[in-house]
């Protein structure tokens, strides 16, 4: 009962979701670390963090386009 577009709906949903809490983490990490006055290597890790949360979500989201279309 699990039909590939319920499967899609759901990874999309996840990837909406990731994106979303990606963003907000790292503003929030970005303006704590401005307060704080963190080191900038520490501003550069939230930012690799981010940046890999971004890129899973392309990635799923292009499987799922891929899987869509083929």
């Amino acid at each position: 009962m699990n039909r590939p577009v319920d499967q899609d709906a759901r990874q999309m949903r996840l990837v909406a979701i990731v994106i979303a809490a990606t963003m907000v983490i790292w503003l929030l990490v970005q303006a704590l670390g401005a307060e704080y006055q963190w080191a900038a290597e520490w501003a550069f890790l939230a930012d690799l963090a981010a940046l890999a949360g971004f890129v899973w979500s392309l990635l799923v989201t292009w499987r799922i386009w891929r899987r869509r279309n083929a």
